[in-house]
């Protein structure tokens, strides 16, 4: 704040506190503008002043997650749905058809189909979004306690601001990120005791960083009488959190609604798309292309045609007014061709794929074989979108602690001052007895006797080991009866270690702010806690200072090894044994201060704590300083036992060709132990063992000579170092010749990682993971799938074509982040193997017979053309055009899109090479394609000249010639139906009650619209609208017509068959084999048995052999 040179020194009392008032208008009219830019630089909150706060519009605490509502629905649900291509397209063709001279169809052929397709995803938008309201109208709802004027009063929370104080209760969610400002049982800056001033006062304000994403750092500074007070992570209560071991805490909203880091961290997650859905896409382009050429040849017939031979005809049939020479007319003939030839683009497809995916999503929710009974968790496909991407994984990314382990920590083993305790004697499985513990867990499982003789013999630094443990962690403790502890920890790891100190003697019983009471041997001792250094990623350790009863003041620290070595004086460092054994191991270490060192640390501690700027890195400095030349107490090492049927899982899919890479933050050596465990590996051999490297070159040569001896080699097994990926996979920030360098080395370590029967990276970072699931993806045109359990996994989770989330111990961050869902590994096989392999199935066999049945409906067209001289005359009744592919043909192919099988789920887990046409792609690919085109051009061509060469020559039974187009038009229609349902029948693999009723109910409504609508009850009501009246029946009683349609159907069908039989004959899939042997199977048993065959047998009625794919 400036202030003029020349106003005089007796004024200022009266000017500066306008000037200060005018200053601080500026900055909130500043904040403001920034506000609503969506820059803001800085958050100011002053304590319960709403209308301070209101000036800056922070956001309010009502979220909303939903899309539409009531008014916004319809325009923006068909603005979304009209930027689909399909959509739009017949939209286009809807207004053609508004067009009388270029249209022969009536509008409703068009627009009964579009409208049928918008309602049906409409529908589908509409509740999804209002499951998202319900769900943000729950949480918005829920009550919070506001201190308003001095008065607790119950709130919603949406109606929560920016500044309010709240209190919560125990087993409370916390409303929004708040400030904790007092607890009943954890006291922070501001005593409890002056509360209530704070609030009358509102002299508390708080300065911080404006809303952002990052869970684990919060800046800012409180602003109290005249005094600051340092914020951090630790002073914040996140909004989603549940408050536990605490009856009763205030807290200050800091940021509220969109702007709290849960809703910051709730981005949009990337849209993924199938294979299929890609090629799909190419293909309807095609498809478009050929109707275009198919347009233009008749465009062009039919200004030949206008002109060497209408011309004649000029006398009594002429031209439309509007229609002035042969081109013109040709012209329009090419986009009344257009119109007569949409049906080539089928509009159901895309609703039509959108409800097989739904049902297919349900058969997972609702599979009980993957169904956790331990944990009341089903299995939960959160997509429906990418089910038949299942059928076509090569590649799977697994995290291990909690993915292929369970993530509950046993103390297995420790070392103290070089002695190893814990190893197994033979012969010896005796649980130690705790019984003179009378606070010891019960569940708690050790076989050395050697440590506790040590800890009755009073060994003075295996009684340190057990008091570092009891002391050096974040664990609350709640005792619920006498006796009855209860403790609640941040990871399974401490968990463990406070639970082995507690048994051999060292009980953690409770915590204060400043204290920290133990149990050892029977004695209470409360140690005063003088500093927490909190342990995090970087850091990779935690450490307490503590002052003991006798005034003596000890550093105690645990953390990885490889950080608490080099801060060590040199002593026995036989941690690398436990590491070998594939153990969770963590150093523990001391260091004794003096009263000097402690007052000269605590006063820089201070210091770094109230620094404005760089916080962070001086606190990290302060850290880094105290834990220095620690002495080794010893070392922990913790198991975590593998889930049931993860050895059994990965060999399986192994056997199905999948390739299964490992990527943790776990050592080498915790891995290979699990690989032995999963019966994968027994010896890595050092040739295809990578490590670390300094020189990037001598790297790259390495990878260059391990690719050449592993050609096609699939007995290696490659295991790498997160150090190791840090030069292999290419960074941004490196230069051009770095760069070259590394996209060499990427290419040398995935081809030799592809030659390896499996991979293994260790010590990665959630970035590493990504980046190597990226890897693949870019080179490899393979469908990848990573499954993890915990936050480090999302990136994975999210780069991967399909990502799995395991609800374990770990929290939901995975699960939310994932496409599919379960609780544990082994279900994986089912996912794959049976639901994925059936997905891809169906839905291949779906766009086979669609596009089919498509063409062969179409195509008609194409040849009448050439018979009705190119005027865009329709074979068909408009009613059968507009019925033909939403009642008479959708629901059979619906049913065997969604029901289908080729073998039964035991035989796809039982032959798991079952899986491999999928990762071939082999089922529907562009060859497949023009195969099925090929079959419905032919079947169009049969279809139109059968009919048209018998009825051309024909007669009645009463003598009047068939030559007609009404009756030409009936026959090719009902040979249609029969055709196409005849062939769906020789298609489906899998027989239930619901594909019996839709095919034949389907031809039988055929035959009842038929006539409904040939009837003279209609042609009566609608004489304009319904023009073949009587038609249907005066056709369909002659026999030669059903003669004509018989042998249209067997000249359609017995190439097929005869195709179909051969090829079983001579090259046979293992589909077929494995569905030959059962049928053999389940024959022998019925004859035996002289039983019916069980519903797990319902194959085909007629010929079990005929259904194969085509």
């Amino acid at each position: 704040m400036t202030v003029p040179k020349d106003i005089p020194e007796k004024w200022l009392p009266l000017v500066l506190p306008l000037k200060r008032k005018k200053d601080k208008e500026e900055r909130l009219k500043a904040a403001k503008e920034k506000r609503k830019a969506g820059t803001e630089e800085e958050r100011r909150v002053r304590a319960n002043d709403r209308e301070y706060n209101e000036k800056f519009q922070y956001a309010n605490n009502c979220i909303m997650t939903s899309k539409y509502n009531i008014i916004t629905f319809l325009p923006v649900n068909l603005f979304e749905q009209f930027q689909e291509v399909a959509n739009t397209y017949f939209l286009f063709l809807l207004i053609l058809q508004l067009i009388p001279q270029i249209s022969s169809l009536s509008w409703f052929t068009t627009i009964v189909p579009l409208v049928l397709v918008l309602s049906i995803t409409a529908v589908k938008d509409a509740t999804d979004d209002y499951f998202r309201h319900k769900s943000d109208n729950q949480v918005n709802n829920r009550q919070s306690q506001v201190l308003i004027s001095g008065i607790l009063q119950k709130e919603k929370w949406m109606n929560v601001r920016v500044g309010d104080i709240i209190k919560l209760e125990n087993n409370q969610f916390v409303a929004a990120d708040l400030l904790l400002l007092s607890s009943k049982n954890i006291c922070t800056h501001i005593p409890s005791a002056h509360l209530m001033i704070l609030v009358f006062l509102r002299t508390g304000e708080v300065i911080c960083e404006p809303p952002n994403n990052k869970l684990d750092r919060f800046c800012g500074t409180l602003y109290w009488r005249e005094n600051k007070y340092s914020l951090s992570n630790q002073n914040m209560l996140l909004r989603g959190c549940v408050l536990r071991n605490t009856e009763s805490c205030y807290g200050l909203v800091i940021f509220a609604g969109p702007d709290t880091k849960l809703m910051q961290n709730s981005g949009r997650t990337k849209f993924k798309r199938t294979s299929i859905d890609r090629l799909m896409n190419t293909l309807v382009l095609w498809i478009f292309g050929f109707l275009v050429c198919m347009g233009v040849i008749l465009a062009i017939g039919n200004a030949v045609w206008e002109k060497e031979v209408g011309s004649l005809f000029q006398s009594y049939l002429p031209w439309d007014p509007s229609v002035d020479n042969f081109l013109f007319s040709a012209f329009l003939a090419f986009w009344s061709y257009v119109i007569i030839l949409n049906t080539v683009v089928p509009i159901s497809l895309y609703v039509s794929v959108e409800v097989i995916r739904l049902g297919h999503s349900y058969f997972i929710n609702w599979d009980r074989r993957m169904f956790c009974q331990r944990c009341n968790t089903p299995a939960e496909a959160r997509t429906t979108t990418l089910n038949e991407e299942l059928g076509q994984v090569e590649y799977i990314f697994s995290d291990k602690t909690g993915t292929l382990t369970q993530n509950i920590m046993t103390f297995n083993k420790c070392s103290i001052n070089g002695h190893a305790y814990g190893e197994e004697e033979s012969g010896t499985t005796q649980r130690l007895d705790f019984s003179f513990n009378s606070l010891a867990d019960k569940d708690f499982c050790f076989y050395d006797q050697s440590l506790l003789d040590a800890i009755k013999l009073g060994e003075p630094l295996v009684h340190e080991f057990f008091r570092l443990l009891s002391l050096c962690h974040t664990v609350m403790s709640e005792e619920k009866s006498e006796g009855e502890l209860v403790y609640k920890a941040q990871s399974p790891d401490e968990g463990a270690l406070v639970t082995a100190a507690r048994n051999f003697g060292f009980v953690f019983r409770s915590r204060t702010p400043n204290t920290i009471t133990v149990q050892e041997l029977g004695r209470p001792v409360t140690y005063s806690l003088l500093a927490i250094l909190d342990f995090n990623n970087i850091r990779k350790r935690m450490s307490v200072v503590v002052r003991s009863p006798e005034g003596k003041i000890r550093l105690y620290c645990k953390g990885a090894d490889t950080l608490l070595f080099e801060r060590l004086h040199p002593c026995n460092q036989d941690l690398m044994n436990y590491a070998a054994d594939g153990l969770r191991t963590l150093v523990l270490a001391y260091r004794d201060l003096s009263e000097q060192q402690w007052e000269d640390w605590a006063a820089q501690l201070h210091s770094a704590e109230r620094a404005p700027d760089y916080r962070e890195d001086r606190l990290a400095a302060a850290y880094e300083e105290i834990e220095q030349d620690m002495m080794l107490l010893g070392a922990t090492a913790i198991e975590d036992k593998l889930q049931e049927g993860v050895p059994e899982t990965i060999a399986l899919l192994s056997l199905a060709n999948i390739k299964i890479w490992v990527l943790t933050g776990d050592k080498q050596g915790k891995i290979l132990r699990l690989s032995l465990c999963c019966r994968r590996h027994h010896r890595l051999p050092s040739e295809a063992l990578l490590s670390f490297e300094t020189n990037a070159r001598h790297i790259f040569r390495h990878l260059c000579r391990i690719a050449m001896c592993n050609v096609n080699d699939q007995r290696h097994k490659l295991a790498v170092t997160g150090s190791f990926l840090t030069l292999t996979l290419p960074l941004s920030h490196r230069s051009s010749q770095a760069h070259a360098l590394e996209a060499d080395m990427e290419r040398e370590f995935l081809d030799t990682a592809c030659v390896c029967k499996a991979v293994i990276c260790c010590r990665v970072t959630p970035l590493q993971k990504a980046l190597v699931v990226e890897l693949v993806k870019k080179h490899k045109k393979a469908v990848t799938l990573a499954v993890g359990d915990g936050a480090n996994d999302v990136s994975m989770i999210k780069t991967a074509h399909i990502g799995v989330g395991i609800s374990g111990q770990e929290g939901i961050q995975a699960v939310l982040a994932s496409d599919y869902s379960f609780s544990q590994f082994r279900f994986l096989q089912r996912l794959l193997l049976v639901h994925g392999r059936w997905s891809y199935l169906r839905m291949c066999r779906f766009l086979c017979y669609f596009f089919y049945k498509n063409f062969a409906f179409t195509m008609v067209h194409f040849w009448f053309g050439f018979f009705c001289g190119f005027s865009a005359q329709t074979v068909y009744d408009q009613y059968f055009i507009t019925l033909y592919n939403i009642v008479y043909t959708s629901l059979p192919v619906l049913a065997m899109g969604i029901f289908d099988q080729d073998v039964p789920e035991q035989r796809s887990l039982e032959y798991p090479k079952l899986y491999e046409p999928g990762q071939l792609n082999l089922l529907f690919n562009k060859r497949e394609f023009f195969i099925c085109i090929a079959q419905g051009i032919y079947t169009s061509v049969v279809l139109f000249c059968v009919p048209y060469g018998v009825l051309s020559q024909a007669t009645g039974s009463d003598g009047i010639p068939l030559a007609d187009y009404q009756t030409f038009a009936v026959t090719v229609a009902t040979s249609l139906v029969i055709v196409v349902s005849v062939q769906i029948a020789l298609d489906t693999g899998y027989w239930t009650a619901i594909n019996h009723f839709f095919i034949w109910g389907s031809l039988g409504s055929y035959f009842t619209i038929l006539f409904a609508m040939h009837s003279n009850i209609l042609f009566s009501i609608f004489p304009n609208q319904f023009h073949f009246v009587g038609s249907a029946q005066n056709t369909l009683q002659q026999p030669v017509v059903w003669l004509t349609i018989a042998l249209a159907t067997v000249i359609c069908i017995v190439p097929v068959l005869a195709f179909r039989f051969l090829k079983l004959d001579l090259k046979p899939q293992l589909s077929d084999t494995v569905r030959r042997a059962f049928t053999s199977h389940l024959l022998a048993i019925n004859s035996s048995l002289h039983c019916s065959v069980s519903k797990e047998a319902q194959w085909h009625p007629i010929l079990p052999m005929i259904n194969l794919s085509k």
